[in-house]
């Protein structure tokens, strides 16, 4: 199975591998302190060029496995991280799905680019990989995630208590999911 490679209006979404390790960490260490309060509590190694590569040897792995797609958004010229769009957990069978997670640089906050990257991201995963159903969950305080799922057509499905540790606390998430638009046809 070949690497991905997508182009979107401003951006290209890729399976990073190992050797670009240093672009990830860059977007870590830049993003540190934006990220916190949305993503589990990290410790040291996580922001180390070491653990960078683990990581994307990892996901490498699982794109060629067909059990995650974690997908980087990169600046036309492949210098610089935008963000992160991750499909995680994928099941097949018949429940062909899996979770979406996601961030955004905070320089490029603010610019449409990330529902331009999940959207383009939506469409492979769609089109390609044939899943039936994305799950996206979001804290109920983050009201960017609420915003930008309702206009990429998630629905939401309810509330799960205590759902993830986010931040170090256990945090309730609102349940919102889509379904291939492909498979509405009957």
């Amino acid at each position: 199975m070949n690497m991905i490679n997508i182009k979107s209006p401003r951006t290209e979404l890729t399976i990073l591998e190992p050797n670009n390790a240093g672009l990830l960490l860059e977007y870590r260490l830049t993003n540190r302190d934006h990220l916190t309060p949305w993503e589990p509590v990290r410790n040291e190694s996580f922001y180390t060029l070491e653990q960078c590569e683990r990581q994307l040897t990892a996901q490498c792995k699982s794109f060629k496995e067909g059990t995650g797609f974690q997908l980087t958004a990169l600046t036309p010229d492949r210098k610089e991280v935008i963000g992160l769009c991750n499909f995680n957990n994928v099941i097949q069978g018949v429940f062909q799905a899996c979770h979406l997670g996601y961030s955004i640089s905070k320089k490029y906050e603010g610019q449409g680019l990330m529902h331009e990257i999940v959207s383009t991201g939506m469409n492979y995963i769609f089109q390609e990989a044939k899943l039936h159903r994305i799950m996206a969950n979001y804290i109920p305080d983050n009201h960017r995630s609420a915003t930008l799922l309702k206009k990429l057509g998630f629905e939401e499905e309810g509330r799960a208590k205590s759902y993830l540790k986010i931040a170090g606390k256990w945090q309730d998430h609102i349940l919102t999911s889509k379904i291939n638009p492909a498979d509405h046809k009957e």
